[in-house]
């Protein structure tokens, strides 16, 4: 009987032992990850500069990197005067900055965060970001980029105005593409590449792609993926040391399904030929991303990773939105929280929940600002002495 009893209280123990083990495990896992996947510890990433590309959900990393900025009282390299832009298209050069010339020793002046549009140039870069700047960027699959960037751009670029359909402009590029237009016509080619810096004109030579890649690789930290994009931002916070709500967003600039043209796959297989470059460009970061994410998180914890970036985002879309998803120009009440439109896209925005206290209130009001409400909103802060920036959409 006593050896029975005696079985029984060891038992008793070790099931304990069990749930106080799990418990820890539960509460502390976030701390114990970076030790397990031999991440350094330390303190967060400040100094950062993100190359904006088009159509590929760079808006919502924007707004994660001027949410962080805001947060930390973080510098940021904000478009000088009426711009809204860092120069783009033309290769940026330092003085596209607001105040990069005001350093106290006759230097330029240095910044923590660079994320706005502008033609890579790392040279002038280099000008106003610190040395121990992280780089990153973002790609998507030409067969979708480019179909945004045809809606978006519809009026504006020479190549996509006198043709109906994407895929009319895909069955014969040439008949409407006239590469001598360098500039305005980025959009319609190679557009990632060209916001590299490259030339987006350029044939694509084996040689000439894989030297270019490496140049990428070279400078780059980090390149997302915007199908992935849940996996990026979970390396991505892993590698900045930021924490989850830093890197938690609501999808901003996206589009209504109504403008949205579902490309059948041999359309957008010559949408891939068309921009091979930059075809090579994301399927080469496509394939290194998913062997980092491996390498540096495993597959267990970035399961897990992503699973708690999504919940968290679900209980603040129930937390911060009215309608609980983005709502077209029309229906957002707010008229500072409506983004901008451009060509034939009819682009979304969000409704706040009435009633929230103020702290909510400012939480989530950044968390739904479009970018050019946003930048004015940073450049008032930043520059109170000098006038605010005119946001033609906030003046009619």
């Amino acid at each position: 009987m006593n050896s029975t009893w005696s079985l029984q209280v060891v038992l008793l123990l070790l099931v304990l032992a069990v749930f106080l083990l799990v418990g820890f495990l539960h509460m502390d896992m976030e701390l114990l990850l970076p030790l397990l996947s031999g991440q350094a510890e330390g303190p967060p990433v400040t100094n950062v500069m993100f190359l904006k590309t088009h159509k590929t959900a760079s808006s919502t990393v924007l707004n994660i990197l001027y949410r962080f900025a805001e947060k930390h009282n973080l510098s940021t390299a904000l478009p000088a005067g009426g711009r809204v832009h860092l120069g783009y298209p033309w290769l940026f050069l330092a003085r596209y900055v607001e105040g990069a010339e005001e350093g106290s020793t006759g230097t330029p002046r240095r910044f923590n965060i660079m994320c706005n549009h502008l033609r890579f140039n790392l040279p002038e870069v280099q000008k106003v970001m610190p040395e121990d700047t992280f780089y990153f960027s973002i790609l998507r699959d030409p067969g979708y980029q480019l179909e945004s960037s045809f809606t978006y751009y519809k009026g504006y670029v020479p190549a996509f105005r006198h043709v109906k359909t994407l895929q009319a402009f895909l069955e014969s590029p040439e008949r409407f593409y006239n590469d001598s237009l360098v500039v305005s016509n980025a959009y319609a080619r190679n557009n990632m590449w060209f916001d590299l810096g490259f030339d987006h004109n350029a044939p694509p030579d084996e040689g000439y792609v894989r030297a270019r890649i490496a140049d990428v690789e070279q400078r780059f930290q980090l390149m997302l993926i915007a199908e992935h994009f849940d996996e990026s931002m979970v390396l991505l916070r892993h590698l900045l040391r930021w924490s989850l709500d830093d890197v938690v967003a609501f999808r901003l600039n996206s589009r209504s399904a109504r403008t949205v043209a579902h490309l059948p796959p041999e359309s957008r297989e010559l949408a891939r030929r068309w921009c091979a470059l930059d075809w090579r460009l994301y399927d080469h970061f496509n394939r290194t991303l998913w062997a980092r994410l491996h390498a540096e998180l495993g597959p267990r914890r970035l399961r897990s990773d992503v699973a708690r970036l999504r919940a968290r985002r679900q209980e603040l879309t129930e937390l911060c939105l009215q309608d609980g998803a983005p709502q077209n120009q029309a229906q957002i009440t707010d008229r500072l929280l409506r983004p901008f439109q451009s060509g034939e896209a009819d682009i979304l925005g969000y409704n706040l929940r009435p009633g929230l206290d103020n702290a909510t209130l400012r939480m989530c009001r950044r968390m739904v600002m479009p970018e050019l409400q946003y930048m004015a909103h940073l450049y008032a802060l930043q520059f109170p002495e000098k006038p605010r920036k005119a946001i033609p959409l906030l003046e009619e």
